[in-house]
């Protein structure tokens, strides 16, 4: 797996997809259940990290200068741009 938010996207619809698979026996079915709910929660945990380094990047943009660095958690293998204006120039 990349690291990236359209990879988590892509895992969330795989997920659904063999959630939505006809041919899967009862067993099949519940197992798939506990990876979707797996795979649903630890999603939300990367969309909650990816929502605090953009309120960081965001805070850093409207109250110090842009080449003010943010806190060294951010530049550890980040999934995002470290400034708002990198990301809408993608």
């Amino acid at each position: 797996m990349k690291n990236g938010l359209n990879d988590l996207v892509n895992h969330l619809f795989a997920s659904m997809e063999r959630l939505n698979d006809e041919n899967l026996t009862p067993e099949q079915i519940q197992t798939e259940v506990a990876r979707s709910k797996a795979i649903s929660e630890t999603s939300q945990q990367i969309i909650n990290i990816a929502e605090v380094e953009l309120k960081a990047i965001k805070a850093r943009e409207m109250f110090l200068d842009n080449n003010s660095p943010l806190p060294k958690i951010f530049h550890d293998n980040s999934p995002l741009p470290l400034t708002l204006e990198n990301k809408e120039n993608a």
